[in-house]
């Protein structure tokens, strides 16, 4: 399935998001305090199928770490949405690996999220915003098509992971969006880098082809360099650049992040 930015992405019977911020932020309370001490399969579990977490999709990269998560998100439910932002800027190896990963896992719902051509061409005809402003052009080609996509769902699941940036320092199981309204689930959040090698050779999960090649972290082709032995592994992300972050995560310039 494909969807396009211009065009309606609502699921079918889904129940309108909760609108009452105190009720939202009492359900992510509650959502954390009951996880708190569990695992990464079982916060999974409870954002698939307790009532208090609505109703969820995950959004994947299929990226360096990617298949860990949707490995786990496999083993609880096949039939899970998963949104995958085609921004048609990624590399040619990132849309192979998509396919492989989600034919070898049974992925029956992966919906592949794409800005509408004529928008594109309205506000990027020559595809050269990358070079003037990059958080443009991310809001252009991920942000704005993901969030038309997430419309109909209570949340959705990350794969992001404290170790990764100041800003996920503090992040806990469920943070709640105050500006969407919806719940933003991280499994993954207490994993450190030797959790996901473990996990992946464990399960024998094939590794993203340019990871071998030096991108430990990989995004747009035209944003995305290789990293040096020693190097951060996001410091291929945006070199050189006061940039550490897509925009995916923020909303309205600001970290969607829970204050608990």
């Amino acid at each position: 399935m494909s969807l396009l930015l211009g065009q309606t992405a609502l699921v079918d019977g889904a129940d309108p998001i909760p609108k009452d911020l105190d009720a939202l932020r009492d359900r992510v309370a509650a959502l954390n305090a009951r996880y708190r001490h569990h695992g990464a399969t079982a916060v999974l579990e409870g954002a698939l199928r307790d009532p208090e977490a609505g109703k969820i999709a995950m959004v994947s990269s299929f990226g360096a770490e990617s298949v860990a998560l949707l490995h786990l998100v496999a083993m609880v439910d096949r039939k899970t949405p998963v949104l995958f932002i085609d921004t048609r800027l990624l590399f040619a190896e990132t849309l192979a690996y998509q396919q492989e990963i989600a034919e070898r896992l049974h992925l029956s719902n992966v919906q592949i999220v794409r800005t509408a051509p004529e928008i594109l061409d309205q506000r990027d005809p020559y595809g050269a915003l990358r070079f003037s402003d990059t958080d443009a052009c991310c809001a252009l080609r991920k942000t704005e098509p993901l969030q038309k996509a997430l419309e109909g769902f209570d949340g959705w699941i990350t794969g992001r992971k404290r170790y990764q940036a100041k800003t996920r320092a503090e992040m806990e199981f469920f943070e709640l969006e105050e500006a969407t309204g919806r719940i933003k689930v991280n499994p993954l959040a207490h994993w450190g880098p030797e959790d996901t090698r473990a996990y992946m050779e464990e399960n024998r999960l094939p590794k993203h082809p340019l990871v071998a090649q030096g991108y430990p972290s990989i995004g747009c082709a035209p944003c995305t360099s290789k990293v040096k032995p020693g190097e951060d592994p996001r410091a291929g992300r945006w070199r050189d650049q006061d940039k550490t972050e897509c925009g995916i995560h923020f909303v309205n310039g600001v970290a969607a992040r829970n204050s608990m």
